[in-house]
């Protein structure tokens, strides 16, 4: 078995046993047949549900299915036990030579080892997507790691990824934006400006201390020109020089923490260029859009709600719990057609299959954004994925870190990579599934022990490279018999689930099991290299016993390859040596 995803090989022999007891089965039931790793070794290394799942269209009990089915694997070159278990699953235990087989594969693939094969179908990931009126926090640091995380994943799954940001530029809150940079305007005339923050409903919006320099700027520009003037005279300028300053500043805060897209699409530019018309005209075609009046919702009134005739897409025919309002009755759109309309461009673009990273205060517009991309689709399906990025509190001795220096109301995400680095933000942020509530730990970012994930597993690298260095050059094809330690062939056990593993956390959208594993990697290693301190056989360097110093140098080497691999997907560093 020479494939690189040694669960891959294995699910086609049992797909293969399988027909030959079962022929005739369908493509969705041998679809649902799984090989995955046992959750206790006392099982074997692999399980397979293939009994279980083929049983009933096949006619046949499921134990006596997976009788029949460990007969003939058992059969197989490279196992070394067949067992069945409970209602009907089969227990594999692989031969060691097997095991051993998979060090040169690792080692000639390199960090392309577990790389999937390229996949014809493009996925556009769009995240952080904030609003273009201050800078970022850690609220969008999270949504910024993960997308580029799972868009790196994907990317290693094989598939052709594009990294989109969507510019929230039009509409009420740019609006704010601009007027509050006028405040700062006219201070840096050395004027005042509390008539005209009277003037302005809500007042000044947005008044944290990094729109002073936008102010003096504009100030510098354009001198008193539009001092004390109508907003008609100056409104579009200052929104427009606001909005291209902060974007200025957010893709810098993205730079500083690894985070660069391919596509900037403009929401003014969407609707300026007509395309909210054009969007909205593909389900008129439809007959999915019509007048009407909405039911008033359960419990919290939403904003787009109004107890009158409006423009309404039929939402609820593509999963959605109500039909949506995409029109007022002043005849304006609503941020939800605007939506429409982008996501109608990125499938004119070619994208068919989307994923969009929100905040999960944005969990209850999942649906009707889903109905949307359904409803748009037609003929050609097409799919909308969300994931959600739950709340981050920065925590520090014990207690919430809430102010930040220019924001005054959070913390920035600058302030939060200049504490602790990119790289523990990025590794720490992936820690918890993103739908969970998670606190940031400042202490436990800069502290070298265990209690810090991307020092530990960074630290394993630097171990394997240590190694390296003093070591004889890898060789490929070295004896690996002498490797039948119990934690030497755990290593190797984890190695080789590293492919399967990217293809399963892709699918599933969930870039925070690629850092599961590579902490789990790390402990596996951190113990090996330990047990050699007590254990002289176990030591990675053996002097006067070059072929077991070659064995041990390889398994090293490997491990530095999938350890490297998987923190490439995460935008993590991997050190050389630890300082």
């Amino acid at each position: 078995m020479s494939e690189e995803n040694l669960y891959a090989a294995l699910r086609g022999i049992v797909l293969r046993a399988l027909a030959a007891l079962a022929p005739g089965l369908s493509e969705d039931v041998l679809a649902r047949v799984e090989v995955t790793p046992t959750k206790d070794p006392a099982h074997g290394d692999m399980a397979s549900n293939a009994a279980m799942i083929a049983a009933k269209p096949a006619g046949k009990n499921p134990r006596e299915l997976a009788a029949a089915l460990v007969e003939r694997l058992a059969a197989q070159p490279g196992i070394a036990k067949a067992e069945a278990a409970g209602p009907g699953f089969v227990n594999l235990s692989l031969a060691p030579e097997l095991l051993l087989a998979q060090l040169p594969i690792i080692l000639a693939a390199s960090e392309a080892y577990g790389q999937g094969a390229a996949r014809e179908q493009k996925i556009n990931v769009e995240y952080v997507s904030a609003n273009p009126t201050g800078p970022l926090h850690v609220g969008h640091c999270r949504g910024a790691v993960v997308g580029d995380a799972l868009s790196n994943l994907l990317a290693k799954a094989g598939y052709d990824v594009t990294k989109e940001y969507y510019i929230n530029d039009a509409g009420a809150q740019v609006i704010a934006l601009a007027r509050s940079v006028y405040v700062r305007y006219l201070e840096a005339l050395k004027l005042s400006p509390e008539a005209y923050i009277e003037t302005v409903q809500g007042g000044m919006q947005y008044g944290g201390a990094y729109l002073i320099p936008i102010g003096e700027a504009l100030a510098a520009q354009y001198g008193d020109q539009f001092a004390e003037t109508p907003e008609a005279n100056w409104l579009d300028t200052f929104r427009d020089f606001a909005v291209a300053r902060m974007m200025e500043l957010i893709r810098d805060d993205l730079a500083a923490l690894g985070v660069v897209h391919d596509v900037f699409s403009s929401e003014r530019a969407l609707v300026e260029n007509g395309g909210v018309a054009r969007g909205l005209q593909r389900l008129s075609d439809q007959g999915l859009i019509y007048r009407g009046i909405l039911e008033p919702p359960k419990g919290k009134t939403p904003d787009d709600w109004e107890p009158r005739e409006q423009e309404l897409f039929r939402a609820s025919q593509f999963g959605d719990d109500v039909d949506r309002p995409i029109a007022k009755s002043d005849g304006s759109f609503t941020y939800f057609a605007n939506d429409i309309a982008y996501h109608a461009d990125k499938m004119t673009r070619g994208f068919n299959a989307m994923i969009d990273v929100w905040g999960a205060d944005h969990g209850g517009y999942v649906k009707r954004m889903q109905a949307a991309v359904k409803a748009l689709s037609g003929s050609t399906p097409a799919r909308l994925d969300v994931v959600l990025c739950q709340i981050v509190r920065v925590m520090k001795d014990g207690e919430p870190v809430r102010m930040s220096k220019r924001a005054g109301t959070f913390v920035e995400l600058r302030d939060l990579i200049d504490e602790v680095g990119p790289d523990a933000v990025r590794f720490l942020m992936l820690m918890r599934k993103s739908d969970a509530q998670m606190d940031f730990d400042l202490n436990a970012a800069v502290a070298q022990t265990r209690d810090n994930p991307v020092f530990y597993v960074q630290y394993a690298h630097a171990r394997c490279r240590s190694v390296l260095r003093a070591a004889p050059a890898v060789d490929a094809q070295a004896d690996l018999s002498s490797l039948t330690a119990p934690e030497e062939m755990a290593m190797i056990r984890r190695l080789i689930t590293w492919p399967r593993l990217v293809e399963q956390a892709a699918e599933s959208r969930e870039p925070h099991r690629v850092a599961f594993f590579l902490y789990e990697l790390a402990g596996d290693f951190h113990a090996l290299w330990n047990a050699g301190r007590d254990n002289a056989a176990l030591r990675f360097l053996q002097e006067d016993k070059p072929a077991e110093t070659a064995a041990r140098v390889a398994l090293v080497a490997a491990t530095a390859i999938v350890l490297r691999s998987g923190l490439a997907v995460l935008g993590v560093k991997p050190v050389e040596e630890m300082r």
